[in-house]
């Protein structure tokens, strides 16, 4: 069963358990889905696995930025909101990558690409990433070990 399957099949439980956030992020992911094919050209061509698994992470991470934004204004209860929807959401990404994984991640790219100094730090990312694909890192996480080993 793809992962699009799947969420829509959790969508349909959800709706008859009368679990009104998990529907309603469900809902919204599937229309982002929906969204994505459109953009995408084809009228019949479904999204892989690793395209929904980029646009869920994108979802992931624009609640963290709303949850952050919500918090410095003082709204807790939108960011409450967004955090419930975080963690639907993260139940379809498989597990993140520790801050040891992407360390050693970051080592290995700085030997990998003979960086050595901030300015090659673009290359460096994108290696690492390129190393932890499917592991759910978080680019933010990624970006401050980076500059830590390379200044």
């Amino acid at each position: 069963m793809s992962l699009k399957e799947q969420i829509i099949k959790d969508l349909t439980s959800a709706m008859k358990s009368k679990d009104s956030v998990k529907t309603s992020t469900l809902r919204m992911v599937k229309t982002a889905i929906t969204n994505k094919e459109i953009d995408k050209g084809s009228k019949d061509t479904a999204l892989t696995d690793d395209e929904v698994m980029k646009l869920l992470q994108i979802l992931l991470k624009q609640r963290r930025d709303s949850i952050e934004q919500f918090e410095k204004a003082g709204r807790t209860e939108l960011a409450e909101k967004e955090k419930a929807e975080a963690v639907i959401i993260q139940e379809y990404l498989p597990q993140a990558a520790s801050r040891k994984e992407i360390e050693l991640a970051v080592t290995e790219a700085i030997t990998e690409t003979n960086a050595s100094s901030i300015k090659d730090m673009g290359t460096v990312m994108k290696a690492t990433l390129a190393k932890l694909a499917g592991k759910n890192a978080d680019g933010k996480i990624v970006s401050e070990v980076v500059k830590l080993k390379l200044s």
